[in-house]
């Protein structure tokens, strides 16, 4: 297992792998995403308190959801191109970057437009908003500093540090309407015991996350094979038709 992993560490190789599996990501993704849109937006009841206006959550949830993912496992890659210099480590802690800024964004804007009917008001400096919005700096903080030093290496190991840092922004989300006193809904879906929301809207919303998980998986081969291209693109392998 370990000599296999090991062989797709190689950028050569990943390059090829990531190359096949990305259309079938892609199919998967497109089938998910068509289930749980019709599970959510129409074959699921209204809400018995917010009406129609529930049904934003089969995308801000997901999203909300992913931008926590995603910042999880760019710190990770970017802890573990750091420590072991492993450049493909780097290459997808770069690539993820953008993808879980994108998400990050989305989850603001349709928490806004949520929040308009349910608040009164599309902000609010609530701790949840507040520090999913500090999320989002961290995001473009990282992108920058990436950008902004020529040397690949020498940039992942710069933004690797910030990424670390920013990590204990995670919990402070996660856990902010159970720490403070909030606007933002409680735990509906991971409470302990039975989630508090009806499987009718449980079940599509979770096939609505497990197609932004496919969706991010898919996004970032996209992403790491353009990243790898640009790296190593006076390297043999590259200028050689058919060597991958």
């Amino acid at each position: 297992m370990f000599r296999r992993l090991y062989h797709y560490a190689a950028l050569p190789n990943f390059y090829g792998f990531a190359e096949q599996l990305t259309p079938w990501l892609g199919g998967l993704t497109a089938v998910l995403m068509v289930v749980g849109l019709v599970g959510g937006l129409v074959l699921a009841p209204p809400d018995y308190q917010q009406g129609e206006s529930y049904r934003i959550i089969f995308v801000h949830v997901p999203s909300a959801w992913m931008s926590l993912f995603v910042y999880v496992a760019m710190a990770a890659f970017a802890a573990t191109g750091l420590v072991w210099r492993l450049k493909l480590a780097e290459v997808l802690a770069a690539a993820s970057a953008p993808i879980g800024a994108s998400f990050t964004f989305v989850a603001l804007v349709t928490g806004s437009l949520w929040g308009r009917p349910m608040w009164g008001t599309y902000w609010v400096w609530d701790a949840r908003l507040t520090s999913e919005l500090i999320l989002l700096f961290l995001y473009l903080g990282y992108m920058a500093l990436y950008a902004s030093i020529s040397d690949k290496r020498a940039a992942s190991r710069a933004s690797a540090v910030l990424a670390l840092a920013g990590v204990v922004n995670v919990p402070v989300i996660h856990f902010s309407v159970q720490w403070w006193a909030t606007l933002h809904q409680g735990p509906t879906v991971s409470k302990l015991g039975a989630p508090a929301i009806h499987s009718s809207m449980l079940v599509p919303l979770l096939v609505m996350v497990v197609a932004f998980n496919v969706y991010y998986f898919m996004v970032l081969l996209i992403r790491a094979r353009a990243e790898i291209l640009e790296r190593e693109h006076n390297a043999t392998w590259v200028q050689t038709p058919g060597a991958v």
